[in-house]
């Protein structure tokens, strides 16, 4: 790389010199003709006359060409000159008009930088085209004017991918699948004599980060051929042409080097539905896509030719694009399992000094939902945090404080808050976590904490036991009395709310609304979908949504709406009423420790008093609580 990278250099210093010599020689020409064509006036006979005549003349310069040069008295500096086309004869006249400077010039032959100023401007004109023929052909591996149709997909060796399927875990169905086009494009006949067709193409889905690119890397390398990759954004230009021009390009490349696979990344920018953008049917980005189509449709067994594209938006590909034929695979890539983040951590921490209290697994159970560039990035946050504290191992303690990084953003120690300020969240997030504690069907209390992170001044964090695919009715209630716990505990400590709720009045909505118009939840409606929305996809989103219900129904879904939340704030005003000490013990937990996790809450909520060592141990004291002297807050470092 060291040395691609020099010869680069090297040609571009090269091709920076040429060009400064060029200009240079240009520079020096110029010099040298301008004076001579701007200072040098013809006169005709009848003034020469007149200037000898007169004694203005007092230098004569002549030589073999039939050809007098003069300079006028006045103008001894010799900027402006005279010349006439005279012979030798009008010398006698010159001694008779006291001219006395005279000076024979000799005859000059044709020397060396004659040939240079004649020649020079056509030297200049031929260098600067033969540089500008390369510069457009895109010679020395710059891309040029005639190279701007052809495909920018980036061609990884086979000898360079080293990435196989031991290097991605948490999708071991999607694993399987990919398999058989491994076989294929290594043992091709074993299919073809069989009368087998392989899928020309495979559509990876999944939301982002959960290791698409990464899959298809490993196909590769496990197959050990060429890998073509590039982005559906870089297919299409404001020209016209242009994408489908390099479509065409690139399958091109591929069927030469064939056995390969190319791969497109966020096919979607490419492939969204026809007939919905804003060029109808015309536009760039349409002539594009049908060009995929056509290339596809080109395919041959004997091509040994794999297309594999990913995209967390299947929603809005073109149907032309799924059909068998084309994307005769559709391979899902979801958000990994416990055992599969537990994998994915194994491979992240393969290069990491780990320490004895590691345990992989319990981390994988702290973190549902997180996909595999999540895990990547808590691995990281966890290394770093370590080296930061100068260790020479990663500690449980580290991954933890990685864990809530990820999860729930970054301290923001630097925000100061005013002692109510502090007060209002403690008892906010004190109504979070009583209120999922004691609510049946909620998910258990991770962790509580009244320091800022991210854009929340508090969070209480929940974790699932298990991993959660299907949400009853039961749970959603659950989940919608944790959220109006935190509006509850402010309304009955201080009698008034604060803006602090909203984000939790936003989801508690959210959740209601679906239950009623999507999941058929509500007693009173049924078993009903109501509204239906209208994919104007060309701007990257649903954009508007059609009523499909009339003005009574409307009343009626507003209703069941504010049923499910209203009855949801009065069961949390209801149990903090109940519990309204242990809402006290835990605020003032908060207020003394910042944060308190699941171990801890039992014992905050008795009021006991906990003594945090440097080894997080727990001690516990006979003294209330309340009576403690409040400790210094880490946000006024």
């Amino acid at each position: 790389m060291k040395k691609d990278n020099k010869k680069k250099i090297k040609f571009k210093l090269g091709n920076n010199l040429t060009i400064w010599v060029m200009i240079v020689i240009a520079s020096f020409y110029l010099v040298q003709l301008l004076p001579n064509s701007l200072s040098t006036n013809e006169v005709n006979y009848n003034q020469y006359r007149s200037y000898l005549v007169n004694g203005e003349i007092y230098h004569i310069q002549y030589g073999q060409d039939d050809k007098i040069v003069f300079w006028l008295k006045g103008d001894e500096s010799g900027i402006n000159k005279f010349w006439t086309g005279l012979d030798k004869s009008e010398k006698e006249d010159w001694v008779k008009y006291n001219v006395n400077n005279i000076e024979i010039k000799p005859k000059e032959g044709l020397g060396i930088l004659d040939v240079v100023f004649n020649l020079a401007p056509w030297v200049i004109i031929i260098l600067f085209w033969f540089f500008m023929m390369r510069r457009m052909q895109g010679g020395g591996g710059q891309g040029g004017i005639f190279n701007f149709v052809k495909s920018r997909a980036k061609m990884i060796s086979p000898e360079k991918s080293n990435t196989s399927f031991d290097d991605v875990a948490g999708c071991e169905e999607a694993k399987i699948e990919l398999q058989e086009i491994v076989q294929f494009l290594k043992q091709p006949k074993k299919y073809l004599n069989i009368g087998a067709k392989i899928p020309r193409g495979a559509l990876l889905l999944g939301s982002p980060g959960t290791g698409k690119t990464l899959l298809a890397r490993a196909v590769s390398g496990e197959a050990q051929v060429p890998f073509f990759t590039i982005s559906g954004a870089e297919f299409v230009e404001m020209f016209v042409g242009v994408g489908a021009s390099r479509v065409r390009d690139l399958f091109e490349q591929a069927k030469k080097f064939a056995p390969s696979i190319i791969f497109v990344d966020e096919i979607d920018a490419v492939g969204r539905h026809r007939g919905s953008g804003m060029g109808g049917g015309h536009d760039e980005r349409e002539q594009t896509l049908n060009q995929i189509l056509v290339e596809m449709d080109g395919f041959d067994n004997r091509d040994h030719v794999i297309l594999l594209a990913a995209t967390n938006r299947p929603d809005v590909l073109d149907k032309a694009l799924l059909r068998p034929g084309r994307f005769d695979r559709q391979i899902v890539v979801d958000a990994p399992t416990l055992e599969g983040r537990e994998a994915i951590l194994k491979i992240h921490t393969r290069k990491i000094p780990l320490a004895k209290d590691v345990k992989l697994i319990d981390i994988a159970r702290g973190c549902p939902g997180l996909v595999g560039a999540d895990l990547e990035n808590l691995v990281n946050e966890a290394a770093l945090l370590s080296a930061r504290k100068n260790k020479k191992t990663v500690s449980m303690l580290e991954f933890e404080e990685a864990k809530d990084k990820v999860m729930m953003g970054v301290e923001r120690k630097s925000m100061i808050l005013t002692d109510h300020e502090k007060k209002i969240t403690a008892y906010h997030e004190a109504g979070h976590a009583l209120v999922a504690h004691y609510t049946k069907n909620a998910d258990p209390v991770h962790k509580v904490t009244i320091i800022p992170r991210g854009m929340a001044l508090g969070i209480t964090a929940q974790l699932p036991e298990n991993d959660i695919h299907n949400y009853s009715k039961s749970y959603l209630l659950a989940k919608i009395d944790v959220l109006m716990g935190g509006r509850s505990a402010e309304k009955l400590i201080f009698k008034d709310t604060s803006s602090g709720a909203s984000n939790d009045i936003e989801v508690a909505t959210n959740i209601a609304r679906s239950m009623v118009c999507e999941w058929g939840m509500s007693d009173k409606i049924g078993p009903i979908k109501f509204g239906k929305k209208d994919s104007e996809i060309f701007l990257g989103r649903e954009t508007s949504g059609s009523k499909d219900y009339g003005h009574e129904i409307s009343k009626t879904i507003d209703e069941e709406i504010k049923e499910f939340v209203f009855t949801a704030e009065k069961n949390a005003d209801n149990l903090l009423k109940k519990k309204e000490s242990e809402l006290h013990n835990l605020a003032h937990a908060l207020l003394n420790y910042e944060t308190i996790d699941s171990s801890q809450l039992p014992k905050a909520l008795k009021g006991v008093l906990l003594d945090i060592s440097n080894d997080d141990s727990i001690i516990e004291h006979k003294t209330p609580l309340k009576k403690r002297k409040r400790r210094t807050t880490s946000t006024k470092n």
